[in-house]
């Protein structure tokens, strides 16, 4: 569906990404790891057009320069780190954005189809009964989930997230990834995601990246890039012992220690 082919970045003669190679399959998570300054969320911003760069950029064989934003928008889907809305929009029309990709002209009607999706993107992230709260009575949480619902009425064939549940709690965390792993299961989708929590990474990625500085340290199957040998001279630390330390009291914990029907939530 997408694939890359030695994509570089370089910005006021800073090399901020170097000679990227891989491919992104229907149905495949990709999880995009690394420390700060990686390069992760530039190769986003590569993807997007936001930013120049040397080497190929292709979508189902066609070279993204060469598609006009409109069609892009149609086919990729991105989902910013931070969101925000300024004025007092409800839900639904922000949801209904998503739809002007699709549309002929700025001020034309919503067709039955424009309807549809935006319906099922409302239904989908559970948000229905929100539609007419303003934006800016939301908690945290609830925007995020607004515009993901808005990438979904966009109905594209990728999705690109950039650390979609940074700063949500652990609830709203489990309802991201698993509105997105329910996604990504139809036909022709795929998903991009760059992410700082390498358990989560771990547990929904089908694939994996790692990048330092730039360059690609680790690519394949999160079994075969989440290694001791790949993460630990990226990150500078034993990896692998600081999430076994980190994790290890959560093991401990009596069996009766969590209430239901909370338990249940932790056990899936």
């Amino acid at each position: 569906m997408l694939s890359l082919n030695s994509v570089s970045v370089c910005i006021n003669g800073h090399s901020i990404l170097s000679d990227v190679t891989l491919s992104l399959a229907e149905g495949q998570w990709l999880m995009l790891a690394g420390p700060n300054g990686a390069g992760k969320s530039t190769l986003i911003r590569a993807i997007s057009g936001a930013v120049p760069y040397t080497g190929q950029i292709s979508l189902s064989g066609r070279d993204l320069r060469q598609m006009s934003s409109a069609l892009r928008a149609r086919q990729i889907g991105i989902l910013a780190q931070v969101n925000s809305v300024a004025y007092d929009y409800t839900v639904e029309e922000i949801v209904s954005l998503g739809r002007y990709a699709h549309r002929k002209t700025p001020f034309s009607p919503f067709t039955k189809s424009d309807t549809l999706s935006i319906e099922d993107a409302l239904s989908l992230t559970g948000i229905q009964h929100l539609r007419h709260k303003s934006m800016l009575h939301l908690s945290g949480g609830e925007c995020q989930r607004v515009f993901l619902a808005q990438v979904f009425a966009q109905n594209p064939n990728i999705l690109i997230l950039d650390e979609p549940t940074n700063h949500l709690d652990l609830t709203y965390q489990q309802q991201i990834f698993g509105l997105i792993t329910s996604w990504v299961q139809h036909p022709n989708r795929a998903v991009l995601s760059v992410v700082h929590d390498l358990a989560l990474a771990r547990k929904y990625g089908t694939h994996a990246l790692l990048l330092h500085n730039g360059h690609i340290a680790a690519y394949g199957r999160p079994e075969e890039v989440f290694t001791a040998r790949h993460l630990n001279p990226v990150y500078e630390m034993d990896v692998a012992h600081f999430m076994q330390e980190l994790y290890k009291p959560w093991e401990q914990a009596p069996s009766d220690s969590l209430e239901e029907p909370y338990a249940s939530v932790y056990r899936n």
